[in-house]
């Protein structure tokens, strides 16, 4: 990876990026290997055992619940200078709770309430690195590479979507403990990456006087690094807010900033549709009689297709201005979501699922990397976890909705919904007035 810059009419010149980017890279991409060749085959090892598939969703349902619910709480320690300490003993508690479920699985018929206390032990740790992680980057980046290391960490997480499932059935079927060694594996390699960070993780006074309620720009001066003031009377730190307005102030950002609501409402919709339309694919083709080596076809192919739209995003943006950007590609997703009413078969659902995974990252990539530069530096990680939780949310009940759809007006019901939120979303974005200011790649 490298950062670009260039001048109008001269060459782009690449400088690659500092140590620590990599380093936290490396921790990204083994942690959502890790992640998906686990959470793939952990279903098989509770169907294995016996259990119903209502317990199967009822621990995958408890587990991502308990994530979004702890990432707003986990975020206020991060922002308030303990981001490295949260994010090194989260990844090593999660590595010790998917190493439990490892020698569990593997010393003979572990009982349910054991592997759930390890899911949900991995679930809430895993929940506070990321919400800690969501303000590294501005921290360890300069804001022309945001682009470039927000496109990264996408291309990182699309690799391991199609990577992660096979290596996770391949070790599966040697030992059905394997995924999980590999999961604990990861969450260590990533404890050693964050460790080995050299960069100050902590916001800095600056930016704590300019996320206290009250604080002014002047306050925000006092302390700030390269800043010299008069000397004189030492002058305090402003009070710490009480804890609930803390918990509250990233949502307070969200509310009140223009472009951060449109990020909230861009990602949050097309990502819970992005969910409803893959759950209408496994409902018509279980219907069409196939089984789930199609599925697995088309996880890869949308998995593959995520993965260039990451790596072309940042360049993409660089010739195309951030509003054409997002209201072109708003259109572009309706009519692909409404072909996907009337196809049936296993590589047309792929093609067609594998378009509109190429193009979605073209805008989430430009908008994360706006949001990281809106973000004052000590509302990161609050910030990060609202927008956070507002997608897992949406995923979580995308596939109720896309049943619902699906069991009463048939399974084409779930693309229909889709195109139809999609053209109101493309209907908004066209008229809704974006922050001039472009995204600097």
């Amino acid at each position: 990876m490298g950062s670009a810059t260039a001048a109008p009419g001269k060459a782009v010149v690449r400088r690659p990026l500092s140590r620590d980017v990599r380093l936290f890279w490396c921790a990204s991409a083994t942690d959502a290997l890790g992640s998906q060749a686990s959470g793939v085959v952990l279903p098989l090892l509770l169907l294995g055992l016996g259990h119903s598939a209502a317990t199967v969703g009822l621990v995958a349902g408890v587990s991502t619940a308990a994530g979004l619910l702890l990432a707003p709480i986990a975020a206020v320690p991060a922002d308030r200078g303990a981001r490295k300490p949260v994010m090194l003993w989260s990844a090593l508690v999660s590595a010790l709770a998917m190493g439990g479920v490892a020698v569990a699985a593997a010393v003979g018929r572990p009982p349910l309430a054991l592997l759930l206390g390890a899911v949900l032990v991995e679930r809430f740790s895993t929940a506070v690195y990321e919400a800690a992680a969501a303000g590294t980057v501005a921290l360890i980046a300069p804001p022309a590479d945001s682009p470039r290391v927000v496109a990264g960490l996408s291309a990182a997480d699309q690799g391991a979507l199609v990577v992660g499932p096979a290596l996770g059935g391949a070790l599966y079927q040697a030992s059905r403990a394997l995924p999980f060694v590999a999961d604990a594996v990861s969450y260590t390699v990533a404890a050693v990456c964050v460790g080995a960070l050299k960069s100050d993780l902590r916001p800095g006074e600056a930016a704590s006087a300019v996320a206290a309620p009250g604080g002014t720009a002047e306050e925000a001066k006092q302390g700030a690094p390269g800043v010299r003031t008069p000397a004189g009377p030492r002058r305090s730190r402003p009070p710490r807010p009480a804890l609930r307005a803390e918990l509250g102030a990233g949502l307070a950002l969200v509310r009140t900033s223009p472009f951060l609501r449109l990020v909230l409402i861009w990602t949050t919709t097309v990502n819970g549709v992005i969910v409803a339309l893959y759950y209408g694919a496994v409902f018509t083709l279980q219907k069409g009689g196939h089984g789930g080596a199609p599925m697995g076809l088309v996880l890869a192919l949308s998995g593959a297709a995520g993965l260039v739209g990451s790596l072309a995003a940042p360049h993409l943006a660089g010739r195309i201005s951030a509003a054409r950007l997002l209201v072109t590609v708003s259109w572009l997703l309706v009519p692909l979501a409404a072909a996907l009413a009337t196809v049936r078969g296993p590589w047309a659902y792929g093609g067609l699922f594998g378009v509109f995974c190429l193009l979605m990252p073209l805008v989430t990539v430009v908008l994360q990397s706006r949001a990281i530069q809106e973000t004052p530096p000590a509302l990161q990680a609050r910030t990060g976890a609202v927008l956070s939780s507002a997608v897992g949310g949406s995923a979580a009940l995308a596939p109720v909705v896309a049943g619902v759809c699906a069991s009463r007006a048939g399974t084409a019901a779930p693309a229909v919904a889709s195109a139809a939120v999609l053209t109101l979303l493309a209907c908004w974005t066209t008229y809704v007035r974006v922050p001039a200011r472009g995204v600097a790649v």
